[in-house]
């Protein structure tokens, strides 16, 4: 067990061209790599986006053996760091609709977890359950990273506390948060005080990517088991690096053993 690691968040605004997008992808894990970090954190829907959800969302779909995700795998073991970053996925059980799922791969190129999100984005006059498909209720795939577990989730999940929490009773200490915040009146405001308070609340740390304007708000952004926003980044292409600490991690639980004096258990609806 390592007492701390670096973690990156890297922003930018996917495309329809997948490779394209994992140009950029590369581009941004090298500087990340650069400086040091062991896991790159990506936006929600790298593999493929356009401004309006529909039908070319699901022909852009790739299965997670695809070429995509491969050229993931290619980037991290070029770069020697963790990726993480949002594909469309086929669901062949469902050829109209497909899924928003998350992939993490190591070093080595493998993937060692995957995510579908469960709760799709129903709301602020949006209705992604139209083309997606909701993820599976399962226990978290969780995969370690220098000592540290870590748990991934999407997006409209950070509005559910209770999707967290569950990813912190399965050992999670970091939650990788790939998202494609849309912006509207207050979007900000929700997105820094949500990944806020699931890091307090959890007393964990949070990295969070977002997409770059028009369409997304930005403000990609790292938070400590305190809340406090330790790497921001703001409108534009790029990346912030911080720094994971076990001794932060511990003390913040002692101050504040939330985890410990909980009441109440979660369990599917």
């Amino acid at each position: 067990m390592t007492d701390t690691m670096l973690a990156a968040v890297a922003q930018f605004a996917p495309t329809a061209d997948f490779e394209a997008n994992l140009r950029v992808i590369d581009e941004l894990a090298a500087k990340a790599a650069a400086r040091g970090a062991s896991v790159a954190v990506f936006p929600e829907y790298s593999s493929f986006f356009e401004a309006q959800l529909g039908v070319n969302f699901v022909g852009g779909a790739q299965p997670i053996d695809g070429p995509f995700v491969r050229g993931l795998g290619s980037i991290a073991s070029k770069h020697g760091l963790y990726v993480v970053a949002g594909l469309v996925e086929t669901r062949p059980s469902d050829p109209r609709r497909f899924a928003n799922t998350l992939v993490a791969v190591d070093p080595r190129g493998g993937v060692v977890a995957t995510y579908s999100k469960l709760h799709l984005y129903d709301a602020f006059g949006s209705k992604e359950s139209e083309w997606v498909v909701a993820g599976d209720i399962e226990a978290p795939q969780t995969f370690e990273i220098e000592g540290f577990r870590v748990g991934l989730q999407t997006c409209y999940d950070v509005r559910f506390p209770e999707v967290t929490r569950t990813l912190v009773d399965a050992g999670t200490e970091v939650v990788l948060l790939p998202a494609e915040w849309v912006r509207g009146p207050l979007k900000e405001h929700h997105w820094r005080t949500l990944v806020t308070a699931r890091a307090i609340e959890n007393t964990i740390y949070i990295a969070a990517a977002d997409h770059v304007p028009p369409i997304g708000v930005g403000n990609s952004m790292i938070v400590d088991p305190f809340g406090v926003e330790i790497a921001t980044l703001g409108d534009e292409t790029g990346i912030a690096v911080a720094e994971i600490s076990r001794e932060r991690l511990e003390h913040v639980r002692q101050v504040n053993p939330a985890l410990a004096l909980r009441r109440f258990r979660v369990t599917p609806a």
